[in-house]
């Protein structure tokens, strides 16, 4: 097909492909309806990207219209030019469709939610459809059904498990709308946070992660009232989710970003540090090298810090202010902010002459001294010079700093 000239007027002016399935806007220009869908739906753009003006959003299905000649004149053409003919694409989806789907009594629930999985992963207008349709609201209480009677149902029964990673995945990947997961997380006293907190309990990896980035992303719209009444297993939870070495990188990141976004309230941090979260945190950063997860790691452990027992935790960690000062310049100038920030709290609040001495020891001082002379954000150099200038007596005449770095040491 290369060494096919393709009429210009065959190539969608988005992606500078052969249309496959040409579809004409409000403004009259037609594009490929997958590059035009994603540019609408999953880019939230109103206005044509050929005309530059606002395109007529009636609903929908009325937005786009299909270009049956034009796409009749492609697969022609296709066939004269010895190239595969282009299919002719399936009728789009629109939400009674998905309706009659969801009320078939005579389709057993695993194939019904096969049937709104293939929906889903087809394009992102489809998923907006299931969205409208009450799809999620349908796989909610799927899945509250099989909690219902227990903690964890019964995961040796393949049809119960199969339904069960069947509905998480569908939610994952429905990439729902804020308003769609507010209603699912005040739906029923917060019910589904409930289920997914019992997901957690699962022994498929595949439930565990779907219902960690569910959290994520349902905590992340939640109100302050859903926030600072948390319940306290799911620290636990995700603790379990931190130590289990199977998770990949982006459900670790969904884990560390849900407990950065739910510690800040209520007494959510008395409930994190009972769970035993710092010493978690102290462990992950001791192994992890991915810039991201650390500065998250960073971040909460910074909220913990902001309490007494969460200090008192980190001080109880063999290597808590080892690695937290080990940190500073060498991830971040965020993970550097959040490190000397939490140094700063055990400086201000539990700085006992033992804590002092191991600061010594562990080089935070001669970090600190460092920081004042390289490149970083003025907040953390001042911070860092609070923290000097704070124990200075104890410090300054230390033969534990380097000479170079002893000058650098801030005058009372």
């Amino acid at each position: 097909m290369d060494e096919v000239e393709v009429p210009s007027h065959f190539l969608c002016p988005i992606s500078l492909q052969l249309m496959r399935d040409p579809v004409t806007v409000s403004t009259g220009i037609t594009y490929d309806r997958e590059s035009i869908e994603r540019w609408l739906f999953s880019f939230k753009n109103n206005i044509c990207p050929v005309s530059k003006q606002v395109l007529l959003l009636y609903n929908d299905t009325d937005l786009i219209t299909p270009n049956h000649t034009l796409r009749r004149l492609i697969q022609a053409w296709c066939i004269l030019n010895a190239i595969d003919r282009i299919p002719t694409p399936a009728p789009p989806i629109d939400k009674s469709h998905i309706i009659k789907l969801l009320s078939d009594s005579k389709k057993s629930p695993i194939l019904k939610l096969r049937g709104l999985g293939d929906i889903a992963f087809q394009s992102e207008r489809n998923r907006i459809c299931l969205e409208e349709a009450g799809v999620p609201e349908f796989l909610a209480l799927t899945l509250s059904n099989l909690y219902s009677s227990s903690d964890e149902f019964d995961h040796t029964s393949t049809n119960a498990s199969d339904i069960n990673d069947e509905a998480l995945r569908i939610l994952y990947y429905m990439n729902m709308s804020g308003t769609c997961l507010k209603n699912l997380i005040n739906k029923n006293n917060g019910e589904f946070v409930d289920v997914l907190i019992k997901v957690l309990k699962h022994e498929s990896y595949q439930s565990r992660a779907y219902a960690t980035m569910l959290l994520k992303s349902l905590y992340a719209v939640a109100d302050p009232i859903r926030l600072t009444t948390l319940n306290g297993q799911l620290f636990v939870e995700i603790i379990r989710v931190l130590h289990d070495h199977q998770i990949s990188q982006q459900v670790g990141k969904a884990a560390l970003k849900l407990l950065v976004e739910v510690c800040p309230w209520g007494r959510n941090r008395i409930k994190a540090v009972e769970s035993g979260l710092v010493h978690v945190l102290v462990d992950h950063l001791l192994e992890i090298s991915h810039k991201r997860s650390a500065e998250l790691a960073l971040v909460a452990l910074d909220q913990l810090c902001g309490c007494a027992e969460g200090r008192a935790e980190l001080l109880k960690h063999g290597a808590g202010i080892a690695i937290v000062s080990k940190k500073i310049l060498r991830v971040s100038h965020l993970a550097s902010e959040k490190a000397v920030r939490i140094l700063s709290s055990i400086c201000k609040f539990s700085a006992t002459s033992r804590v002092l001495q191991e600061m010594l020891q562990v080089g935070v001082v001669s970090k600190l001294c460092l920081v004042l002379q390289v490149e970083c954000g003025s907040k953390t150099k001042e911070k860092a010079r609070d923290i000097l200038k704070l124990h200075s007596r104890v410090w300054r005449n230390s033969l534990c700093i380097p000479s170079h770095l002893l000058s650098y040491y801030p005058a009372c």
